[in-house]
This record gives C-alpha cells, sequence and structure tokens, in this order.
C-alpha cells in the first residue's frame, strides 16, 4: 500500500509480521533523475515483495535508486541490502554504520548486551529463546554494505526536496532526522511517533541514552515542523504537543521505577513488572520472553538515567547487579 503525501513524495507502509509495530514507513521522494528511498523494512520475504510491488506500480528503477537509513534496527535497515544496487548510495550516520558488521551488530557487541542483561536479572531458561527470536538476528543484513557517511548539517538533496541532517541519539546511539526547512517536514524515523511511545533501552556505547534522548526532543521541538513523517503508525503535524507527552509518558515510567524501589532494592528485572506496560497480556509473567527482554532494557535506560541523577544507587547482590534508592 502507498500514498502521495505530497508532490512526488509517499509512503509506503511495509509490513512486519508478528511485530507489535505492525508496519513500518518507507518513504519514496521522486526527482528528477534519481529516487530516494527512506528506511526500507526487515529482511525478510513479506517485507520485500510488499515493497518490490509498490515501487513497480510507482515506476521506481532501483538502479537509479539511493537510499536514507534513519536507524540500524532491522526494521529500517534489513531490507536495504535486497534493494540497493551497485550503483546506489546507502546513507547512514557514522556511529551506526562502525556498529554495524554484515548487516547486524558485531558480535563483541551483542555479547556486551547480552552479558548486561543476565548481569541484570534476565532469566537464564529464557535469555536463549528471547535472543534466538530477536529480530536483530534473523531479519538483518546478510552482506556488507558501503555506507555514505551523513553527519548533523549535511544536506541532501532530491527534485525539489532539500533536507538537512539532524542527529537524534537516544532512541538509537546514532539516530538521524532529515528536515525540509522550505515544506516544514521532518522525517521522524523512531524519534517521534503519535500512537505508541518509541522504544528507549540501553546501549553498551551510550552512557545515558534515556537523557540523549529528551535532549533530542528539546532539539526538534525547536524546529517549524507542519508535517511529521514518522516510522510507523500515524503520521501528524503538532509535534510540539506530542512531545510534551513523550516527556510526560518518561515522567510517568521513572515514578514507577522509583515506587518499585521503596520497599528495597531489586534488580532491573525484578524492577519491570512494575512498569506500566501497553501489551495486551493480562500479567507480567504472560509476556513472551522477547517482549521481556525489550522491557528489561527499557527499564535499565530508566533505572541509568535516575543514577544519573543521584536518586538510584548500584550495587551487586549474589552476583546480580541491583538498584536502591
Amino acid at each position: 500500500m502507498f500514498e502521495e503525501i505530497l508532490h512526488n513524495l509517499y509512503r509506503i507502509e511495509i509490513p512486519l509480521p508478528n511485530s507489535p509495530l505492525k508496519t513500518l514507513n518507507s518513504y519514496l521522494i521522486k526527482g528528477g533523475e534519481r529516487f530516494l528511498l527512506v528506511d526500507t523494512g526487515m529482511n525478510r520475504k513479506e517485507c520485500y515483495d510488499e515493497m518490490l510491488s509498490n515501487l513497480v506500480k510507482l515506476g521506481v528503477d532501483l538502479k537509479k535508486t539511493d537510499f536514507f537509513i534513519t536507524h540500524l534496527h532491522v526494521d529500517h535497515l534489513g531490507l536495504v541490502e535486497k534493494l540497493s544496487t551497485e550503483t546506489s548510495i546507502v546513507y547512514f550516520n557514522r556511529i551506526e554504520a562502525a556498529m554495524v558488521s554484515k548487516g547486524s551488530l558485531k558480535e563483541e557487541g551483542w555479547q556486551q548486551t547480552d552479558t548486561i542483561y543476565l548481569a541484570n536479572g534476565f532469566p537464564t531458561d529464557e535469555f536463549r529463546i528471547s535472543t534466538d527470536s530477536h529480530p536483530r538476528r534473523r531479519f538483518g543484513l546478510t552482506r556488507h554494505i558501503d555506507f555514505s557517511i551523513l553527519k548533523e548539517a549535511n544536506s541532501l538533496n532530491v527534485g525539489d526536496y532539500s533536507f538537512k541532517c539532524i542527529e537524534t541519539p537516544g532512541h538509537s546511539p546514532g539516530h538521524m532526522c532529515l528536515y525540509e526547512a522550505s515544506k516544514k517536514i521532518l522525517l521522524a524515523g523512531d524519534l517521534i511517533l503519535f500512537d505508541i511511545t518509541p522504544n528507549i533501552t540501553i546501549w553498551f556505547n551510550m552512557e545515558n541514552s534515556l537523557k540523549s534522548y529528551l535532549a533530542s526532543l528539546d532539539r526538534v521541538d525547536a524546529i517549524d515542523v507542519k508535517l511529521v513523517l514518522t516510522g510507523h503508525r500515524s503520521i501528524m503535524n503538532d509535534h510540539r504537543n506530542r512531545i510534551k507527552e513523550l516527556k510526560e509518558h518518561h515522567r510517568n515510567r521513572l515514578n514507577e521505577v522509583i515506587l518499585a524501589l521503596i520497599d528495597g532494592a531489586k534488580t532491573a528485572y525484578q524492577v519491570t513488572p512494575y512498569i506500566t506496560w501497553d501489551f495486551k497480556y493480562k500479567s507480567w509473567k504472560l509476556f513472551p520472553p522477547l517482549q521481556k527482554w525489550f522491557a528489561l532494557g527499557e527499564t535499565l535506560a530508566h533505572l541509568k538515567y535516575l543514577e544519573k541523577e543521584g536518586i538510584v544507587k548500584e550495587g551487586t547482590q549474589d552476583g546480580k547487579i541491583i538498584f536502591s534508592l
């Protein structure tokens, strides 16, 4: 499915099977001689078939198509390996280009993350289930991509559109948005979502991902935006009101973490059931291991933020990391 948002700018909805995200919004911009595709979908047949079908209907020649990837999550990055050709330019940020090897995070990075999760109380009996089913291992790239690096304030021009790059870390270490000043369009990736809240998790190479995310929201809050083109679900125009809502969401989550620690120290995993999660499951015990994995990462991001603020302190007990007020 595709729709024309503005002249020569289209949204293509790509299915994300078995994901609570449901779909990815990929954006195609038609230029005079070349096309630009922003984000791609997972490296799986369902995504490829839907993308190719829409590109054919839109008259897109992949040999004349370049790509901009907002960040390294496989629902945005994965399919670029099958879509890009030897004449394509694939634009990406420097931080995450250095993190990516053959399409998934370098193995030492995953090992560091795995070690952190186990040390913070993730159950060993559910650990392998969650890692084996993780999209990062199943639907990432399988070949090397020579990325063309973009950084803050770089320009990306296609047809009537002239975009500036805005570095917006937090949701991922190198997350990048595109801003078209004359038309006041923000290609927001997963920085701002309207129907759901972006996942803010820990990263082995980010000291305080939640603080970075909130700072990125502040950067974009100062920009004049009339249309926010999001990575998932609805596209909207009131970015400032949504930013207020997102900040309030994280304030509430920080308060839930504090309340969880009032009666004593806990591992991050023990804190997670105290948090309000927007899932259909009736209890924490019914969460699938992979969703528990994502929840633990978000809980840790909030605990680390509180630790940096001097509200929470970290210690060890029985070989596990524990947190207390």
